[in-house]
């Protein structure tokens, strides 16, 4: 039997936000954490250059610095939404993002700087462990991975603007104005979720928070096969994301010289993410999470190898690394939404908990893994393709390891 058909309706009748209205806050709070990364991009060398860093790779620590606090953060953010509910700990998140932001516009140094970026990335925090917990109180199986995938769709605009953004307030301004944008934006969607956003989250069903209790959580989300599983393989993808967040600049900038079209062709690259994200959300419920994400994941495996072989043989054209790379790209929309979905789908009755402990995983430890990929630069595209090749075959290790050896089967996950 495929997922069970008692998974296809909403679980929470009593939410009255409009369904539209909830894809779009829950896409406008997980954005505000690919605007705090991707806005950035376009100014790491002019902040460098203001804050006396020198060498290139340490001003990627702008992004691992924030990725730190933001994947660190969730593992408080979820035991205490599933105690106190989902809105106070939100609107605290974002505070904190928008406070952090702001002092951050007047950093005096660049260690400073550092210190705000992670104290940015613990508010944002809140944002990605709430909306996936809302997400999980309100949907199951594949409606929630079509939701996920919708705000996943939603969630990767950001990422085609925002170093656009960033490239159009340097030009006209000064990179501490890109951080007076992120406050006031937060300030925004702050605004719009303590208006429309209800607590998902009834009082029968939140837990104590003892460390007992806490605990408890932490190991029903260890302890499932699935889960477990099929978060390693999600955090070992979100590697490859991250190795090229860091490198972006440097690959599209030193190695092709394409520097006044960096923010444009990172766009594309996010465009095809976000298309992908929508044609996931029109066939997850036809195909199912499975057969989507693991041909994807096969895919995304062969293209790699490819992509470093390539690499290995000279360099390579602009025009065949760009199509490799946007069909990795585009593999990211089947594979991302569809196996944080079915991490989750076992772990409704610890929802807060289980997206913490994902999120945590999965951001701390794609961010650490990007950031070796990132370091280990050398003016060529081997390390990017050779990172990209060794994250996706753990992935695939990990998914066979969670399914027992078996791709695209379709199963009655427990509850």
């Amino acid at each position: 039997m495929d997922e069970s058909a008692a998974r296809e309706e909403p679980v929470r009748s009593r939410v009255t936000i409009g369904k539209a209205e909830f894809i779009a806050l829950a896409a406008a709070l997980m954005a505000m954490n690919a605007m705090a990364i991707d806005i950035m991009l376009p100014a790491l060398q002019q902040i460098g250059g203001a804050l006396g860093v020198a060498d290139e790779n340490s001003r990627q620590f702008v992004i691992t610095a924030y990725v730190v606090g933001f994947g660190g953060a969730q593992l408080f953010y979820g035991p205490i939404s599933d105690r106190f509910g989902r809105r106070g700990p939100l609107l605290t998140g974002l505070v904190i993002y928008m406070c952090a932001a702001l002092a951050a516009a007047f950093a005096p140094s660049f260690a400073a700087l550092l210190a705000l970026r992670v104290l940015q990335g613990i508010g944002a925090a809140a944002t990605r462990v709430i909306a996936v917990s809302a997400i999980r109180d309100i949907f199951g199986g594949r409606q929630m991975a079509e939701v996920l995938s919708m705000v996943m769709m939603v969630f990767m605009v950001i990422p085609v603007m925002a170093p656009s953004l960033g490239q159009l307030i340097m030009i006209f301004g000064n990179w501490p104005e890109i951080f007076l944008l992120m406050a006031g934006l937060a300030f925004v969607v702050a605004l719009w979720a303590w208006l429309r956003l209800p607590e998902t989250l009834p009082q029968t069903m939140r837990r104590a928070l003892s460390l007992r209790s806490v605990v408890q959580g932490f190991g029903y989300v260890l302890t499932d096969r699935i889960a477990f599983c099929y978060m390693l393989a999600a955090t070992a993808i979100f590697g490859a994301l991250f190795g090229f967040i860091n490198s972006a600049q440097q690959i599209y900038v030193d190695i092709y010289g394409l520097g006044t079209w960096f923010p444009l062709l990172f766009a594309v690259g996010a465009g095809l993410m976000a298309l992908s994200s929508f044609t996931n959300s029109r066939f997850v419920g036809r195909l199912g999470m499975r057969r989507l994400s693991h041909g994807a994941l096969v895919t995304f495996v062969a293209v790699n190898a490819l992509w470093l072989t390539l690499s290995l043989m000279g360099p390579i054209s602009f025009p065949l690394f760009f199509v490799l790379f946007s069909a990795s790209m585009f593999m990211f929309g089947w594979i991302g939404p569809n196996f944080n979905s079915i991490a989750m789908e076992p772990l409704g009755h610890v929802a807060g908990t289980a997206a913490a402990v994902l999120g945590f995983v999965t951001t701390l430890g794609g961010g650490l893994l990007g950031a070796m990929i990132g370091q280990a630069f050398d003016g060529t595209l081997t390390p990017l393709a050779g990172g990209y090749f060794v994250v996706s075959v753990v992935a695939l290790i990990l998914v066979l390891i969670g399914e027992r050896g078996r791709l695209f089967r379709t199963v009655n996950p427990p509850v």
